[in-house]
């Protein structure tokens, strides 16, 4: 007779391979071992032809529970521990064979790890055992803050697929991602984060132990690390080694060395210094890269967020060298661009609008929109008052509190030293709703107590109902809300474990004041917008109902965070950039019955389908408007995918349009062209390569938020960017 192995084989039943088993589960529990009870127990199983062997485990765990329960218990620790053995084995030979990283990746899996290797192999194989922990962990803290039955409701959740947990594989007790405050760095360099480098005093040491500062910084949070002040800080050291007037000394020769470089030539390698170390993986992080970013200002925004900044030595910023350190640097890595693939830093041009359809600072806007016909790619943040900045690639913080009076949870002013207002915030941890899953949940629950009826599976709501969409929204807000104060009390728990991993002085970020830990939003993540959308019928345009629809959903969610905010906790909500839960929880509806979109294989990140030709640009920039982000506190960004790059004024116009509807965080992304043959780079979306004629390309766009090779995608992000619309001028 066959037994069917957990790994999907057949081998032939072996009785005295089982009888062992047996016998060392009795030398384990440290019991004289009966061998008439080794053989009743055998002789007594009913096995059959391809039996499951977890059958014959069940049998034979039962059968010791009622003779020694020591015994059993020492047989089922023995079988897990060998399970996991061969689960191991078993992964590591598919990881083996994986097209690449991301897909080799049962778990979290991102295109950030470019090679598929022993390191990344390594990160990979115990992202079961931490997600086990991590449940355990958290279980045990929601039991002892609020009941047994919440800890329980939170495990139901996840299993569910109601609810995700981010970075759930890590670490336990790792926080999400953090705009720092660079101002400890002035003043101790990385003493405080267990390091010897003193604080910097030149351009030189600034630079090589500011690459130290993100990675050590990295290395306590999950995602990414957002240095706002970089190139203000940068150019402080350019004009201390340099004098206040460097921008006169730029075609200076300033090196005695056989090299004799200029000033601005002695700058550009600072910038590549920085830049590629950035870009090399790092063990630590499972051979990914550090997520860094940076931001830009323009001149009325950066003297609303530094206007009263000073450095140490009681001395202010100078705009009109930042001013050109900002723009040359942008030039500078749009074309080392041209070179080399260098995914960080993702930039964020802050912008300040006029109030209207226009911005403060036109010279900055026109910059702007001069880099993107460049073929530079970055995003742009744009406001009508400098209170917020996108530290990553969307979290959306704002400076000034929801609620002005409790001004010491001023969000991310961080108050430091000399007064300093800096830019610290981040969010500790994200939990994200499956929103079509929950609506659908709802929907049923409406149908079935009003109506008696019986919403079919897997499709859309019938056209041909009748019913009051005032109270199937009503049904759907109680869930939303429901949820979501359970989700506000699982992240409270989040929150405590971090604070006594905080308190056992075990994370130097926050002891350091990098950033203060009040400052940082536990986030609620959202995700399958647009599929329950059409799930209940609606046209994902900018329409009416469609509208009605999102703002319903949205600000419910705001209205539960604001209420349930304390002294310790902020709430804000995220359209998720789901690089791969999109995927997951798209899988997981449609193998449990609910309606999923046929139009593609993974749910939106969006405010509209990726894939529809439908909507034009206009389109897009009002979905991403004021008319539908404005409860969406956390931030959305819009990527505005395009067929060939435009040219300086339509970009302009294009930014005027933002200003227009209020679309707050968004980048333009045209595919860029890499030959895998002679290695070279085009910012065009090509079918040949122009410098050696071959045909075998590899294309560069945002996976989610951040550029890399298609081919580095999980297969299930290729299928769905394969089908991506990229609009014509």
């Amino acid at each position: 007779m066959d037994v069917y192995k957990t790994n999907g084989s057949y081998e032939e039943y072996d009785i005295d391979k089982l009888m062992k088993g047996i016998r060392e589960a009795y030398k384990s529990a440290g019991e004289a071992c009966p061998e008439a009870v080794v053989v009743s127990i055998v002789e007594n199983l009913y096995i059959y032809d391809k039996i499951a062997s977890k059958e014959i485990r069940r049998q034979v765990e039962e059968s010791l529970m009622s003779i020694n329960k020591k015994v059993a218990l020492a047989y089922i620790e023995k079988f897990d521990a060998g399970l996991d053995l061969r689960k191991k084995r078993d992964f590591i030979r598919d990881y083996i064979k994986a097209s690449n990283a991301a897909t080799g990746s049962k778990f979290d899996a991102n295109a950030n790890v470019t090679r598929k290797n022993i390191v990344t192999l390594g990160q990979e194989l115990y992202k079961e055992n931490n997600i086990k922990q991590n449940r355990y962990i958290m279980k045990d803290k929601i039991k002892a803050m609020y009941s047994r039955r919440l800890a329980e409701q939170y495990i139901e959740d996840l299993e569910s697929h109601v609810l995700y947990k981010h970075d759930e594989s890590g670490t336990p007790g790792y926080p999400y991602c953090v705009a720092i405050t660079m101002y400890p760095f002035l003043e101790s360099g990385l003493k405080e984060l267990g390091g010897v480098s003193i604080a910097p005093t030149d351009l030189k040491s600034f630079c090589g132990e500011f690459i130290n500062l993100v990675y050590s910084i990295s290395s306590q949070f999950m995602g990414a690390v957002a240095t706002p002040e970089f190139l203000m800080y940068m150019d402080y050291f350019i004009r201390k080694d340099y004098g206040e007037n460097y921008l006169d000394r730029l075609s200076e020769v300033v090196e005695g060395n056989a090299k004799q470089r200029t000033l601005e030539k002695v700058i550009d390698n600072y910038f590549q210094q920085v830049v590629h170390s950035m870009n090399m993986p790092a063990g630590n992080r499972g051979y990914q890269t550090v997520f860094w970013n940076i931001g830009y200002f323009d001149k009325p925004y950066f003297e609303g967020v530094f206007g009263d900044f000073r450095f140490p030595d009681g001395t202010a910023p100078k705009w009109e060298t930042l001013s050109w350190l900002q723009k040359h640097f942008m030039n500078w890595f749009n074309e080392e661009r041209n070179h080399y693939i260098l995914t960080f830093p993702v930039e964020t041009m802050a912008l300040l609008t006029d109030g209207g359809d226009d911005y403060a600072d036109k010279e900055y806007a026109d910059f702007t929109a001069e880099m993107w016909s460049k073929g530079h790619s970055f995003f742009c943040y744009i406001s009508n008052s400098p209170d917020s900045l996108s530290s990553c690639c969307r979290l959306r913080n704002s400076l000034k509190d929801m609620d002005d009076t409790d001004e010491e949870h001023n969000h991310t002013t961080h108050l430091y030293s000399m007064g300093t207002a800096s830019v610290a915030t981040g969010s500790k941890s994200v939990m994200t709703i499956n929103l079509n899953r929950v609506i659908q949940l709802a929907t049923r629950k409406f149908f079935s107590e009003t109506q008696g009826l019986v919403i079919p599976a897997e499709q859309p709501l019938p056209k041909n109902l009748n019913y009051d969409r005032k109270a199937l929204y009503g049904y759907i807000n109680a869930e939303i809300t429901e949820m979501t104060s359970r989700v506000h009390k699982y992240q409270t728990a989040f929150n405590e474990i971090i604070r006594d991993f905080l308190k056992a002085d075990m994370l130097d970020v926050y002891k350091a004041g990098f950033i203060d830990m009040r400052k940082q939003y536990l986030t609620i993540g959202v995700n399958g917008l647009t599929d329950a959308a059409e799930f209940l019928g609606l046209e994902i345009s900018p329409n009416e109902e469609y509208r009605e629809f999102v703002n319903t959903i949205l600000e419910t969610i705001n209205i539960a965070n604001r209420k349930d905010k304390t002294r310790e906790t902020m709430f804000n909500t995220e359209f998720v950039p789901g690089e791969n839960l999109s995927g997951k929880n798209y899988k997981w509806d449609k193998k449990d019955g609910f309606f999923v979109s046929s139009k593609h294989n993974m749910y939106s990140s969006y405010f509209y389908n990726p894939e529809d030709d439908s909507l034009s640009m206009i389109d897009k920039f009002k979905l991403h408007g004021e008319d539908y982000v404005k409860y969406l506190d956390g931030g959305s960004a819009l990527h505005m995918n395009i067929a060939e790059h435009l040219s300086k004024d339509q970009y302009r116009q294009l930014l005027n349009v933002a200003a227009h509807y209020g679309t707050n965080y968004f980048t333009f992304n045209c595919r860029n062209t890499v030959c895998n043959d002679c290695g070279y780079i085009s910012k065009d979306t090509l079918t040949v390569c122009p410098k050696c004629g071959s045909k075998n390309l590899d294309y560069l766009t945002r996976v989610i938020g951040y550029l890399k090779r298609v081919s580095s995608f999980s297969e299930m992000r290729q299928e769905e960017a394969e089908h991506r619309f990229y609009a014509e001028k």
